[in-house]
């Protein structure tokens, strides 16, 4: 896409079908979607994140998740994975 504009924002909340509520720096709020690469890559996102994210001028309502930022201040807390007693 040649007329997109790349914008940074915070995800605010997880809604379901992996639709986010994201917040821009101005305060404006959007539905964003994620990109094939991100979904074929099990890139996971929470609240916290931030993520750059590609709009077109026509609808600035909704978004494409491009890219997850790293965050140094948001703690993932990956669950802690059992494969069974271990054996001495």
């Amino acid at each position: 896409m040649s007329d997109c504009v790349e914008v940074e924002g915070k995800v605010v909340s997880v809604l379901p079908g992996t639709m986010f509520r994201v917040e821009l720096q101005g305060g404006h709020q959007v539905l964003a979607h994620i990109s094939g690469k991100l979904r074929k890559n099990f890139i996971k996102l929470t609240v916290g994140d931030r993520v750059k994210m590609e709009m077109t001028p026509q609808d600035i309502e909704k978004a494409r998740i491009v890219y997850r930022l790293k965050n140094a201040d948001v703690p993932h807390n990956a669950p802690i994975r059992s494969y069974g007693p271990r054996r001495k």
